[in-house]
């Protein structure tokens, strides 16, 4: 994949977690066609509508960021975390045994899910405008979360949860009216996506 991309919110289909426990919206992917066992990197938008288990997986690290909602606490491993703090990314095992216990009602969290052999990833919270120069292996994925995101480049206005992804040299200068998620994925040589 070569440029910048948009990847509008009202365009990601809905499905269910894996373990049909709740529901996610992909926002981007590798573009190797793999499925949900066999990704490199994954980052999507997920409805957490009541208590429960995890899905489980093998070779991924995870980052979840609360995006919407009171929160949560995870028990990763028989460790509780409260997670109530919106836009504070939490780094774990997607292989641990993991539980969430709802604080008040639904919540929304960012996923992000590297598969640890292939790919890492890197989440932060930007709340002024900044620039773009990826590296070859070096994705860059930007959602808005709240306010707006402008790509000075392109003239486009990304509105809530829409997400422009730069990869390979293409760069950009982005304005942040508002909070957006910088999300810096740097996959192993050869590997999907890269």
């Amino acid at each position: 994949m070569t440029g910048s991309q948009v990847l509008r919110a009202h365009d990601r289909p809905v499905s269910r977690w894996k373990n049909g426990g709740g529901l996610t919206r992909e926002v981007a992917a590798d573009a190797s066609g793999t499925g949900m066992e066999d990704f490199v990197w994954r980052v999507s938008l997920a409805d957490i509508a009541r208590s429960g288990p995890f899905s489980s997986f093998a070779g991924v690290d995870r980052i979840i960021t609360l995006v919407d909602g009171a929160g949560m606490e995870l028990i990763v491993d028989g460790v509780p975390h409260t997670i109530a703090d919106a836009y504070e990314p939490y780094s774990f095992r997607g292989d641990a045994v993991t539980d969430c216990r709802l604080l008040s009602g639904p919540a929304v969290d960012l996923n992000v899910m590297t598969r640890r052999t292939r790919a890492t990833a890197h989440v932060r919270m930007a709340r002024e405008g900044f620039s773009v120069i990826p590296r070859t292996g070096v994705l860059v994925l930007v959602i808005a979360l709240t306010g707006t995101v402008g790509v000075e480049e392109s003239g486009v206005t990304l509105d809530r949860f829409d997400a422009v992804l730069f990869s390979d040299r293409d760069a950009g200068t982005l304005r942040v009216d508002g909070v957006a998620a910088v999300i810096t994925v740097t996959t192993a040589s050869g590997s999907p996506g890269t």
